[in-house]
């Protein structure tokens, strides 16, 4: 079964793409490389092009013979998108529309959507759960959540069937270090903080120590971005038997802090992580977790690491083999 996954030479598309392959699907990246890599393409063929071109996506469908998408495309960067508003409503809302006209004209109707907790916003309570309201604090969120409605419309319409999946802070790397995160621009705490550690870089700015948590930092979920890959094939089991939308939550329902998540790095590394104190950034929750027994009970799927130190460690491992992957090219 060939499987079209849009955005899989990005970081948790190029994972998913090798846990597809590992169980027999053959995954056909459509990316534009505009934040991809095409060394992360090792698991089928690629088709160099951007979801907006409905034409093209078309085209790609009817070549490969697609039974099933796989819609990573989209620009995430929180503070770009409220800097670059219409830029994302361009590329994650009209792609979205785009790649779902392409999918009806060439008879595709089985997808699965990467989105994020961002669509929550600040939540009333904790654990996460799917039934919560709705109200995303930044233009990133929105469209993802416009996104997400177009998709389950169109599902509820019986174009379509969809899984949306909602997940949070993916983190770690694949174990045989094959494939891992190499944002060009990063935001992301764990590498980050590794990149702190190891490269002597900036110092990480931790961002508020004063929250009513056990160390007045953030707490968030993170999840290992292999889990998050086995999660999008059991959505793909699931959604072939099954119609119209549904939604799920993807994490541990394990917070870690910040300060956490540094003394994870230094453990992994065996250096401290030079930071700095810093305000509370607007907008942050105290406190971000999922609730996973949706996707337990459904798609049969569980996360296999739990553990930070472990989850950290992966993305270390990784970190310096990619560093000095560069290091040989250059």
């Amino acid at each position: 079964m060939k499987i079209l996954v849009t955005g899989g030479a990005g970081y948790i598309g190029s994972h998913t793409c090798l846990a597809l392959a590992d169980m027999g699907f053959e995954p056909v990246t459509f990316d534009s490389l505009v934040t991809g890599h095409e060394w992360a393409v090792q698991w089928g063929p690629l088709e160099k092009g951007d979801v907006r071109d409905q034409d093209l996506v078309s085209a790609v469908l009817e070549k490969h013979r697609i039974e099933a998408v796989l819609h990573f495309a989209a620009l995430s960067l929180v503070a770009q998108s409220v800097a670059e508003p219409l830029r994302y409503y361009d590329n994650n809302v009209a792609g979205t529309l785009s790649l779902l006209a392409a999918m009806k004209r060439s008879g595709v109707r089985k997808l699965v959507f990467s989105s994020t907790c961002a669509v929550y916003g600040v939540p009333p309570s904790l654990p996460i759960r799917e039934d919560m309201p709705t109200a995303p604090i930044n233009p990133y969120g929105r469209t993802k959540l416009a996104a997400e409605n177009a998709i389950m419309d169109a599902a509820q319409a019986g174009q379509i069937d969809a899984v949306v999946l909602r997940y949070f802070n993916a983190a770690g790397a694949d174990a045989a270090l094959r494939i891992g995160e190499a944002h060009v621009h990063e935001s992301h705490l764990i590498p980050l903080a590794v990149h702190a550690a190891l490269l002597k870089s900036e110092p990480l700015r931790v961002f508020g120590t004063d929250y009513d948590t056990p160390d007045g930092t953030c707490l968030r979920d993170y999840i290992h971005v292999t889990d998050l890959a086995q999660a999008h094939v059991a959505a793909l089991n699931f959604i072939m038997g099954h119609s119209r939308g549904h939604r799920f939550n993807l994490g541990t329902g394990k917070p870690a802090s910040v300060r956490q998540v540094m003394k994870a790095v230094e453990a992994a590394t065996g250096r401290p992580v030079p930071h700095s104190e810093a305000p509370r950034r607007e907008g942050d929750p105290m406190s971000l977790y999922a609730a996973i027994d949706l996707a337990r009970e459904k798609l049969g799927w569980e996360p296999q690491h739990l553990d930070i130190v472990d989850i950290v460690r992966s993305a270390v491992d990784w970190d310096a083999k990619y560093t000095a992957d560069l290091a040989k090219t250059a």
